[in-house]
């Protein structure tokens, strides 16, 4: 199939340059000044909308299998494809936990069979996630995941988590971290600070993030493998994370665009889609999340994308579950909050979302060239996104951009040299 995409403000070496782009099968074919489409199958008119690579998420939760009440392959990746996204990353906390080379199979096979998105799989740390005995890395690494982790079930045993280091690191597979101590965060609810006070609800205090982070770091100098720190969210860990990268550790990390935009300050309502970990900080740590990103101590973007069903998170405060339902509204939100108010420039933001996160999973994608993987978006700053229960694509609605106007749009998704989101056709 052949597809021109016309008359759009390309995405080029950190610059939006006048190009049409000529896609043939899963490649981007040629890109010039102007490409003759008589013989493409299909013509995309960008005129007046930026053209970007696909948006690639290196961490989300696709809830499948065993979860599928909150979301499943097929919905996931069409929502992900709505948001402009063509690679995603499924972490293990399924049901069966993702620690075998049978659900791994299973994840490949539905994906291609029936996803929007590219779907790379992250493998269990330990088996079962639970912190007792390594997982089958290697069986698990021949089925194709990028990385290992426990992700929401963070390893506190020192030990182990080392072995699980020098493991992976035989595998060349990136050790990725949720950073919680959980004799430190308890049954918290909320960051630990003024409004936890204030509202009488349990407290995550930053140290609970701040000591696994510590320790992983010392972890990853002794053994030498690639560590990988998710939603990072406070000051401190940046700033454990900056030293670290000056002392030439292989280390990253990524942050959600929420700890970017957001402050424990939105949890006064009660509202429960306000309720994530690690928990929404105070400013000062979203400032330091703000400026780590811009001066590339922070390396990627990612949505943390934790679909649940609607009675779950209306439930008491305590007793409904963590996470913002974030494909959707990501590009949007971070548009809007972050470069419409002159905090983060785009150009950071399009890197941490393509290029960078392109080189995590050694994908040729991530950047408009020729030769590269047919994976481009369409994008229009100016039309408005206005999410509602009808319209929106995921299972699952709990997000806190419900009715709230967001400028930044995508209209067309390619993915592998096939339209999986086009907004004229909704």
């Amino acid at each position: 199939m052949k597809i021109v995409i016309r008359n759009g403000e390309i995405y080029q070496a950190g610059q939006f340059v006048k190009k049409d782009i000529l896609i043939s099968n899963d490649k981007i074919e040629k890109i010039d000044d102007a490409i003759i489409a008589a013989d493409a199958d299909k013509v995309i008119d960008a005129e007046g909308q930026i053209v970007l690579p696909g948006f690639i998420d290196l961490h989300a939760h696709l809830r499948d299998p065993g979860q599928v009440y909150k979301e499943d392959i097929v919905t996931g990746t069409k929502a992900a494809a709505k948001g402009g996204f063509t690679t995603v990353c499924a972490m293990p906390n399924t049901d069966p936990v993702v620690d075998s080379i049978a659900i791994v199979e299973y994840i490949n096979r539905k994906a291609a069979d029936l996803g929007s998105a590219r779907v790379k799989i992250i493998g269990a740390m330990t088996k079962g996630s639970e912190g007792k005995e390594i997982a089958l890395m290697s069986t698990m690494q021949e089925g194709g995941i990028v990385a290992v982790s426990d992700d929401g079930k963070c390893v506190q045993n020192a030990k182990l988590m080392q072995n699980c280091m020098k493991y992976a690191m035989n595998y060349n597979l990136p050790v990725i971290t949720h950073p919680e101590d959980y004799n430190l965060a308890g049954k918290g609810q909320i960051n630990g600070g003024r409004y936890s006070t204030q509202l009488g609800l349990g407290a995550i205090p930053g140290l609970a993030e701040d000591i696994i982070v510590a320790r992983d770091i010392m972890l990853a100098r002794s053994t030498k493998c690639h560590l990988h720190v998710a939603h990072i969210s406070t000051a401190r860990s940046i700033q454990m994370i900056r030293e670290a990268k000056a002392e030439g550790l292989k280390v990253t990390c990524e942050v959600t665009p929420h700890h970017l935009i957001m402050t424990d300050a939105k949890l006064v309502g009660f509202d429960t889609n306000f309720k994530v970990k690690p928990p929404l900080r105070g400013d000062k740590d979203r400032q330091a999340c703000i400026e780590g990103l811009i001066d590339g101590t922070i390396d990627y973007i990612a949505t943390d994308h934790a679909p649940h069903a609607d009675y779950e998170k209306e439930r008491e405060f305590n007793l409904a579950p963590f996470g913002i339902n974030g494909f959707e509204a990501a590009f949007a939100s971070l548009y809007t909050e972050m470069v419409l108010t002159n905090t983060i420039p785009l150009n950071i933001i399009i890197e941490a979302l393509t290029k960078k996160p392109a080189e995590f999973l050694k994908l040729k994608t991530g950047e408009l060239k020729e030769g590269f993987l047919a994976d481009v978006i369409v994008v229009d700053l100016e039309k408005e996104l206005l999410l509602t229960i009808d319209n929106m694509l995921s299972k699952s609605k709990n997000t806190p951009y419900l009715g709230v106007p967001l400028k930044g749009v995508v209209t067309s998704t390619i993915c592998n040299g096939r339209v999986t989101w086009e907004l004229s056709n909704v």
